[in-house]
């Protein structure tokens, strides 16, 4: 993980893999996507409804770990002052809300024809709703430490970003904790409750938007770096200038 603390050396690293995880993302998604929409057959009680577990399931599990990358990275900055950190938590924050608000929305897609009504104060999707306005609060927050440039200030979003953490585990365990209209988890360690004709799919979307995020990440990181190289690069002519 050190050996990327030098901004050249990611750079270096990632100007490759941006495209590969993105190209490789696309391709998978695409094709997952297509065999579940299309191929898959109709559920025996939720019928056509169904198929966009292939778009819900795979946001929902990257909207928690788009906080989890925020909370990894907040942490390197905090006790390993790694200089990529900070920059890494600001990359993932705002495609990990875009995942979590695709989440809520083809949820209550889902559960209009499921459960009969677009949204329910459940645990389950009000813990969801709660990791969305983190997500807001952490990019506010990110934007004005960056504004103030003050060294003290750039810690309250990685505090805030391991504190936030706490809403992942709730979101986990809350179809278990309390009563909830939502269904309870479908897959967990080594077990699954869906036939291999969801199942497959499921995965394969999971894995490709994985890499889309993955791509997103990096990209919006080599446009952090850039943005601070080329504001360096005017603050040094503008001393030479004086």
């Amino acid at each position: 993980m050190h050996g990327f603390a030098n901004p050249a050396r990611f750079l270096r690293f990632a100007r490759w893999l941006t495209p590969l995880l993105l190209a490789a993302g696309l391709v998978i998604t695409g094709a997952s996507l297509w065999w579940g929409l299309a191929r898959a057959p109709a559920e025996a009680l939720q019928g056509d409804s169904v198929r966009i577990l292939f778009i819900h399931v795979p946001t929902a599990w990257l909207g928690m770990a788009g906080w989890m990358a925020i909370a990894g990275a907040s942490m390197a900055e905090l006790v390993w002052r790694h200089p990529l950190a900070g920059i890494a938590a600001r990359a993932a924050a705002a495609p990990g809300a875009v995942f979590t608000a695709v989440c809520l929305t083809t949820g209550s897609l889902w559960g209009r024809p499921a459960w009969n009504t677009w949204w329910v104060w459940d645990g389950r999707l009000t813990s969801m709703l709660v990791l969305l306005f983190l997500y807001f609060a952490y990019m506010a927050l990110a934007s004005a430490a960056e504004n103030d440039g003050q060294g003290g200030n750039a810690r309250i979003p990685a505090i805030f970003g391991l504190v936030g953490a706490i809403n992942i585990p709730v979101i986990h365990y809350s179809v278990i904790w309390w009563y909830s209209i939502h269904q309870p988890p479908s897959l967990s360690m080594g077990k699954s409750a869906m036939s291999s004709e969801f199942l497959y799919p499921l995965l394969a979307s999971t894995i490709g938007f994985s890499l889309i995020f993955g791509g997103v990440v990096l990209a919006r990181m080599r446009a952090i770096l850039a943005d601070a190289q080329a504001e360096a690069r005017l603050r040094r002519k503008a001393f030479a200038e004086d």
